[in-house]
């Protein structure tokens, strides 16, 4: 396995999920405690997509796994799984509007996506980032004086909004963050993408944000949108917003700016990935486990 990703692995977990991926060590005849795995980065994603550690998490007789491991833990042997399963199956169902799938046999550039290991961590750390997120304000200075400026993570218009406000150096966090949001909310709640209640006014400040200008807007209404059509919307601010981190990040790239990139430019596939996982792993814990 990937040694890069597995440093970046490490990062992210507890000396509890590597006392569970140690236990499995052992049922394999492995002498892997958790601090031999803290020096063995090679080891950790190969364990983790082993079948063992998901029925050591996810068995019918395990706990809720969230009282065991870490949310980072719990999302990326989900990914694993769904990676494993991605290469058994002949057709997955796409939605197509709320409570809606059709059956697409394009399987295979799924498949080929969720094999790159870096895909994999990427989809393993968004979806962990959404058991929290952060909201606020800030105090910003207009014509008129002070006013407080209100945030959300889950929420685009306020979010997009920081952009005129916040420090050139940290406009790149707040793009991909808003690239993050759409590719959460289309692939893990797409139902919701079909009642978003986004004017068209909020969609022309959004799609402004994402560097488009009016030729790029919407000709209806958010009204009258059919449900596939926001979820465009969302496919192509996503994949703008992405990019827009990565331009204005100073040169030289970096291997998170890389993967930023190749998502980007893949982002349907990203976004049909974690359509599989939901329906099949988080349907009916997407609102106890995620924001």
């Amino acid at each position: 396995m990937d040694t890069a990703t597995g440093r970046r692995y490490l990062e992210h977990m507890s000396d509890g999920d590597l006392s569970i991926l140690g236990g499995v060590a052992d049922v394999l005849d492995e002498r892997l405690s958790a601090l031999d795995l803290r020096s063995a980065p090679g080891d950790v994603e190969r364990l983790i997509a082993h079948p063992l550690s998901w029925d050591r998490l996810f068995g019918r007789s395990s706990r809720d796994p969230f009282l065991v491991a870490t949310p980072f833990l719990v999302f990326a042997m989900l990914v694993h799984r769904a990676a494993r399963e991605l290469r058994g199956v002949s057709f997955i169902e796409e939605w197509v509007g709320p409570r809606k799938r059709l059956p697409v046999f394009d399987v295979g550039a799924l498949e080929e996506f969720v094999a790159d290991p870096w895909h994999r961590l990427f989809l393993a750390e968004l979806l962990a980032s959404y058991t929290h997120v952060a909201s606020g304000s800030l105090w910003v200075e207009g014509r008129r004086g002070w006013r407080r400026q209100r945030y959300s993570e889950l929420d685009p218009v306020r979010l997009a909004a920081l952009l005129e406000v916040v420090p050139v150096e940290d406009r790149p966090g707040v793009y991909r963050r808003l690239g993050d949001l759409a590719l959460f909310m289309a692939g893990v709640f797409p139902d919701r993408t079909s009642s978003w209640p986004l004017s068209l006014s909020e969609q022309g400040r959004l799609l402004r944000s994402s560097l488009l200008d009016g030729p790029g807007l919407p000709a209806q209404a958010p009204e009258s949108l059919e449900p596939t059509g926001m979820l465009t919307l969302l496919e192509d601010l996503g994949e703008r917003w992405y990019q827009a981190a990565c331009a204005s990040v100073p040169a030289p790239s970096s291997q998170a700016t890389s993967v930023l990139t190749s998502v980007a430019a893949r982002f349907g596939q990203a976004r049909r990935v974690l359509n599989f996982i939901a329906d099949h792993y988080l349907f009916s814990l997407r609102q106890r486990w995620l924001a």
